[in-house]
């Protein structure tokens, strides 16, 4: 594992400072923290999971973790890029929603069998802002690679959200729908099924299929 980013699980009691001390071990072994999430937070338990970049073997590091009085045990574990890998997140009506993800579910099937790992989250939801908010938030979870858009009319604030993700860098896919927001995603899809199967190409390692090479948009 030298020089591999390591998923370490902390339990103690929690309360202020304790992440501060845990990341002060971290820094002292030149730790690079990519991810850290607190799973639980009650003073008589906490639960604090991170990924870390190390230079070299994780054993040091365990070890003084293990010394400090605020924890009870270390556990080393897989990443969650390594169990998960990419995500594709499916969003919008919930017939739609589900059309998309048998397309993506069936796709991620076959290039997980050859080592992928893509993993697909869906949520149905309706409303313009709860739409927007929804698609900002893509952009801050984890190893989100794609987004399909899956509805009958989304425009707006939906439409400027969009937008935005796109520029963070994240590969926006549209249902053929009524609205604006078909003009402001990468490729507009067609048929729901279809859509799903190509959110899965377009991030897996294993397809030759490059959205940037497209010469039409629309589906």
């Amino acid at each position: 594992m030298a020089g591999e980013r390591v998923g370490l699980l902390i339990e103690g009691p929690g309360g202020p400072g304790v992440l501060h001390q845990l990341t002060g071990v971290i820094a002292r072994h030149e730790g690079d923290i990519s991810l850290v999430e607190i799973l639980e937070n009650a003073p008589e338990r906490s639960r604090i999971y991170f990924e870390v970049e190390l230079p070299g073997l994780p054993d040091a590091l365990v070890g003084e973790l293990q010394g400090l009085p605020i924890v009870r045990s270390v556990t080393l574990t897989e990443t969650f890029q390594k169990i998960y890998g990419k995500r594709v997140i499916i969003m919008g009506g919930g017939a739609q929603v589900g059309q998309v993800a048998i397309g993506a579910i069936s796709e991620a099937d076959r290039h997980n069998i050859r080592g992928e790992h893509i993993s697909v989250d869906t949520i149905p939801l309706v409303g313009e802002q709860a739409l927007a908010a929804a698609v900002r938030a893509v952009a801050r979870l984890p190893r989100a690679k794609a987004l399909v858009l899956a509805g009958s009319l989304m425009g707006g604030e939906i439409e400027r959200a969009v937008r935005e993700v796109r520029q963070q860098g994240l590969l926006v896919i549209s249902l053929n729908m009524a609205g604006s927001v078909p003009e402001a995603a990468d490729f507009v899809v067609t048929d729901p099924v279809q859509a799903g199967v190509m959110a899965v190409m377009a991030v897996a390692d294993t397809a030759k299929f490059d959205p940037a090479r497209l010469k039409r948009r629309v589906f």
